[in-house]
């Protein structure tokens, strides 16, 4: 399973000292007060757990900022942040777990960190409420309640009879607790009370400020935005980077460095690079162009969680199937695949891993939608003429030529394709209806998008989740979905994968395409930085790194 979980937060929270220590020592330097780091994307919300903030760069900003009951190490597992709290099972059937937070846990305003944080979180995402604009239900649908005390530490989670989900770790964990207090002390109401009644009025409060109240933009009161982490916002500038300083407040080890400036990425990376004004560089592979690697930096490239899809809008030309399948057929997805440097990729509810079981998923419905026929494509749509708008978040190099290569292919179909390259939310410009197709990785992303767990990145095709984009609602997938999430069994994962494939293959919600390739670049001076496949990226320990001067 994808969602693997380690015991060992404080193990890797010191090998990562102890290395940049003595990193620091042999090379007879001390740590620079600032690193630059660019990431993907804009930096929307401190609320990364919206539909816009899932798919923004949010996550790689501030995985060190709102900490959780674990984290995403460097290969997409979820380690436990011992920091932070502890997990313990008090029942496997049915699922019952007891969450501790740890009795000095403190937001950087001096407020408690509290059960009332996890009660939040699990009402924003468990779809009960629906004027929450969450991303994603996963894993949370499945918890009957939360018991807790409004203003303790502690919060007891039940879950729903037969609803055992194997990747519990990947709920309460970095950047999915926001801080309920901002909430309380906006509307002068006890939110755990509310939420737990089902006081609709009061529910209805709580999720407009839920989803608005931590937009990201210059001026804004900060004092809305308290910290839970070693890192804390000191400021945002203009075009929308963001300044994070060493909380003093922090309970844990403390920051290396004191302050990290988190820049969304510009067209402007490669000069910056070469005039030395950045430090880290975590960015889709070719989403810049041929970056240029100077003598003093280095580079890793390296596969990402997320798969780069087509998803389509829900209305406009491609609301049909059959319009849907006409654009797949005239797509050359070997090519974009194999300008991407990869194979093909064709699962939608095993997409997080390489392993046999994605390999195999949908391969061979898929086989029809390798090359580009634009013969079918014409046939599908009886001849008619066609017009989309394929939109993706720009600049991006990579996907511009990617929506070139399929303008091209499928003009001899009668599809006539308009690229639109978006300087908004990918996911909001295709709800709105200002394009009919977005090219994007899990979720809408700009970067990976993916949760490292494929039982919860399905979700995005499940009838009523926040970033299932295309609006998709098939019975018999959700419950091949909620199968997904319950099952550790891989003969039966492998089955219920291939019940679903003919019908994904036939509705054609979205068309996946190759899975995204992540580049690091950093410069050579600095020490503890190490990839990451997650929507967390780089920025997962960004609280070790450290700039040798």
């Amino acid at each position: 399973m994808a969602g693997r979980y380690r015991l060992a937060a404080g193990a890797i929270g010191l090998a990562a000292m102890l290395l940049a220590a003595v990193t620091l020592s042999a090379c007879s330097g001390s740590a620079a007060s600032q690193i630059d780091y660019v990431v993907d994307g804009p930096l929307a919300t401190y609320n990364t757990n919206t539909v816009v903030g899932a798919a923004s760069a949010g996550a790689q900003a501030f995985a060190r900022t709102l900490v959780g009951f674990s984290y995403h190490g460097p290969d997409g597992q979820t380690v436990a942040d011992r920091d932070f709290g502890t997990v313990a099972v008090v029942s496997g059937s049915p699922l019952v777990l007891d969450y501790q937070i740890a009795d000095n846990a403190v937001y950087s305003d001096g407020k408690p960190v509290t059960c009332d944080d996890l009660v939040l979180t699990w009402a924003a995402q468990s779809g009960r409420y629906p004027d929450f604009n969450a991303a994603s239900q996963a894993g949370y649908v499945d918890i009957a309640n939360v018991e807790c005390m409004p203003g303790q530490k502690k919060a007891r989670v039940s879950f729903i009879p037969d609803r055992g989900v194997v990747d519990y770790n990947q709920l309460f964990t970095a950047t999915s607790l926001m801080p309920s207090h901002v909430i309380a002390d906006q509307l002068h109401v006890d939110v755990t009370a509310a939420l737990l009644s089902n006081n609709t009025q009061l529910v209805q409060q709580i999720a407009r400020l839920w989803n608005t109240i931590w937009d990201l933009k210059p001026g804004v009161d900060l004092k809305n935005f308290p910290s839970s982490g070693p890192y804390k916002i000191e400021r945002i500038l203009d075009g929308g980077a963001v300044v994070l300083v060493a909380n003093d407040r922090w309970w844990g080890p403390k920051a290396v460095t004191k302050r990290i400036t988190v820049w969304p990425q510009g067209p402007d990376i490669q000069d910056r690079v070469n005039n030395r004004s950045v430090d880290v560089v975590d960015v889709a592979a070719g989403s810049s162009g041929t970056l240029t690697t100077p003598d003093n930096y280095g580079r890793a490239d390296s596969p990402s969680a997320g798969i780069e899809q087509l998803i389509f809008a829900p209305q406009g030309p491609l609301s049909q199937p059959k319009a849907r399948r006409a654009l797949a057929l005239c797509t050359p997805r070997d090519t974009l695949a194999r300008d991407a440097g990869v194979p093909i990729a064709n699962s939608r509810l095993n997409p997080a891993t390489d392993d046999p079981a994605t390999a195999g998923d949908g391969a061979a419905e898929a086989a029809q939608f390798g090359k580009a026929d634009p013969a079918a494509a014409r046939d599908a749509l009886g001849g008619a003429p066609m017009t989309v708008r394929i939109g993706y978040h720009g600049p991006n190099a990579r996907l511009a030529v990617n929506v070139g290569v399929i303008t091209k292919s499928c003009a001899a179909a009668g599809i006539t394709v308009a690229n639109v390259s978006l300087d908004t939310s990918g996911p909001q410009a295709l709800r709105d209806g200002k394009i009919d197709a977005l090219l994007a990785s899990t979720g809408g992303a700009t970067g990976s998008g993916s949760t490292g767990s494929s039982a919860m990145d399905a979700y995005d095709l499940h009838s009523g989740n926040g970033n299932n984009l295309s609006g998709y609602a098939n019975p018999q997938v959700d419950s091949v979905i909620g199968a997904l999430a319950v099952s550790a069994d891989p003969a039966e994962r492998v089955r219920l994968l291939g019940e679903a494939a003919p019908i994904l293959w036939g509705d054609m919600p979205t068309l996946p395409l190759y899975r995204q390739q992540r580049t690091l670049l950093m410069s050579k001076k600095m020490y503890a930085v190490s990839k990451n496949p997650t929507r967390w990226g780089a920025g997962w320990n960004m609280d070790r790194w450290a700039l040798v001067e």
